[in-house]
């Protein structure tokens, strides 16, 4: 099923006779679900540009790749440097707006921009017993239903199958500069890092990839830019000479280091300062980004990464791998009451992503 326009949409969630496995462009869901493909992709088009305001609202199933370079053509960009995830999963296919929306993909910039949900400004969307729900507007001042907004981003089609999403939009940077420090122990990277995004500096990105380095980017006007480096070079003395690197943002956002590489892939979020711990306990390959409060693992096919690493602060999502868990953390139990409840409201027959969150 691959509706063309939102009545369709309504019209097949409201005929359906069992569940629906919600399909974007296919390239970045995880876990396991059973249901009837319905697909999102025909669900395309910029609805409204405005590269003055910097807002823009489109289908959910539009390409995301065509919708930056529509952007950047306007010198602007999606605040939240969106993953592409299809190497690391080792799919093909095209993402799309509302797959992003979904998972909230959000990339290195998040620590400064944000996260995927705090761009979003809009959605349309139908849920369970067929019917179109809009909440938010095209505008910031427009709060409307904005928790509604967040609670979409995230909800890996549990909630309701995405039509239309509205973003607010930032300026593409004139300059962009890596800093990359030697060599450093998760301990001193994470501490070097959170040295780096205490400064006054503005630092849009703060990654550790053991191995190759600790990489600090810096975006803005040129001579600021370059201002703001000198500066943060002398603050992080201490922990290495600092260079200058070509942009290895790209390989961390997609998290190159484990393409092709066999293994269960886990995505971690902590407090940074527990990162270096939890990822010794985890074993295999890691890579932080974040400023350490995103840890990504390489482990062996099969493992049980929560029941090794033990208790801790944070949550473990199982993004690739045969480990025989759910792929979501298991939630608090109030805090799985309210998700329930949501899930009940929204979707009362049970129809999206079955088992998905289980």
């Amino acid at each position: 099923m691959r509706p063309s326009t939102e009545e369709e949409l309504a019209e097949i969630v409201r005929g359906a006779a069992g569940p629906l496995r919600i399909r974007g462009g296919g390239t970045r869901a995880i876990g396991r679900t059973d249901g009837a493909p319905l697909e999102t992709a025909g669900l395309a088009g910029v609805r409204l540009y405005e590269p003055g305001a910097l807002t823009l609202v489109a289908g959910a199933g539009s390409p995301l790749g065509e919708i930056e370079a529509m952007l950047a053509a306007e010198g602007q960009r999606l605040p939240f440097e969106a993953p592409d995830l299809r190497g690391l999963l080792g799919r093909e296919g095209v993402s799309t707006l509302g797959g992003v929306v979904a998972a909230n993909g959000s990339g290195p910039r998040r620590i400064q921009a944000g996260a995927c949900r705090d761009s979003l400004i809009g959605v349309r969307f139908v849920d369970g017993a067929g019917q179109v729900v809009k909440n938010g507007g095209r505008v910031m001042k427009n709060v409307t239903g904005y928790d509604l907004v967040k609670l979409m981003a995230g909800s890996h089609g549990t909630l309701g199958v995405l039509s239309e999403v509205a973003f607010k939009l930032l300026p593409l940077p004139e300059t962009e500069l890596t800093l990359a420090l030697p060599d450093l122990a998760p301990e001193r990277a994470v501490e070097a890092m959170a040295a780096a995004l205490g400064s006054p500096f503005d630092v849009s990105g703060a990654a550790h990839w053991p191995g190759r380095g600790t990489f600090l980017r810096i975006e803005g006007f040129e001579a600021s830019v370059r201002y703001r480096a000198g500066r943060l070079r002398r603050l992080l003395a201490g922990f290495g000479e600092a260079a200058e690197v070509e942009s290895p943002w790209a390989a961390i956002r997609d998290v190159a280091p484990f393409h092709g590489r066999e293994g269960d892939v886990w995505r971690l979020s902590l407090r940074p300062s527990d990162g270096p711990a939890v990822a010794a306990r985890a074993g295999g390959a890691a890579l932080f980004d974040w400023g350490g409060g995103l840890v990504w693992i390489l482990t062996e096919p099969g493992t049980d990464l929560r029941a090794r690493i033990g208790p801790f602060a944070g949550h473990a999502t199982l993004v690739r791998g045969t480990a025989p868990v759910a792929a979501f953390h298991p939630e608090p139990l109030p805090l799985a009451a309210l998700a329930a409840s949501l899930r009940a409201r929204f979707d009362p027959r049970g129809l999206f992503n079955p088992g998905l969150m289980a």
